[in-house]
């Protein structure tokens, strides 16, 4: 039986004034709306083709609002399921463990605001997950922009890695590198990637455009 994959996408729906707050005074209410837009769209073209090339399923999960919101934005292609309530180590558990009880084999998790993701990044998650591996995209600011995990594998682990996180510190990679290998578990890291968040994040993303 082939292996089931999932992707999964963390974003947000772009209605000014509840995205990209902390971007807000240097770009206005739509221009923060704007820009999450635009790194949204662009992860998802980087992700289609390869979830087309594997045949895994693409899952979108959301905050604000609503599935039909989503589709009319991005297209029927895609599922949609929101985050749910909880603090942002809540929502992926709950997003990982519903793709372990759904019969997924190898589950990604990515965020959305990560110019330097590319098809072939993802496509190296995938592989170097396995029983024993988590995959990990360690951004440069501390925390990480993309975790891989096997359901066989790493089920018990979940929600334990992201219980308790000091998340949005510099310290969140370093946690959980050292809280997988408490568990026995070993670890791979992808590339370092900047990741866009406070205004001074925004020369990286034009430099990004202007390629």
């Amino acid at each position: 039986m082939t292996p089931r994959e999932r992707l999964i996408l963390f974003t947000r729906y772009p209605e000014p004034g509840t995205t990209k707050t902390r971007m807000i005074p240097c770009l206005g209410p739509q221009g923060a709306a704007e820009l999450q837009r635009q790194m949204t769209v662009h992860v998802l073209s980087q992700a289609t083709p390869l979830a087309r090339l594997r045949k895994m399923e693409l899952e979108v999960r959301y905050e604000g609002g609503s599935s039909q919101l989503m589709r009319t934005w991005l297209g029927d292609q895609t599922t949609f399921v929101h985050q749910g309530t909880g603090n942002i180590g809540e929502r992926m558990a709950r997003a990982l463990l519903d793709a372990v009880t759904q019969g997924i084999d190898t589950a990604v998790l990515i965020g959305s605001d990560i110019p330097g993701i590319s098809t072939t990044l993802l496509e190296d998650a995938f592989e170097k997950v396995n029983d024993r591996t988590v995959v990990l995209g360690p951004a440069k600011d501390g925390g990480y922009y993309l975790i891989g995990l096997s359901a066989q594998g790493h089920l018990k682990a979940v929600p334990g890695i992201f219980e308790g996180m000091p998340w949005g510190t510099s310290d969140v990679l370093q946690e959980t590198c050292g809280r997988l290998r408490r568990k026995g578990l070993t670890y791979c890291l992808l590339d370092f990637l900047d990741d866009i968040d406070r205004p001074e994040d925004l020369a990286i993303w034009e430099r990004f455009r202007r390629r």
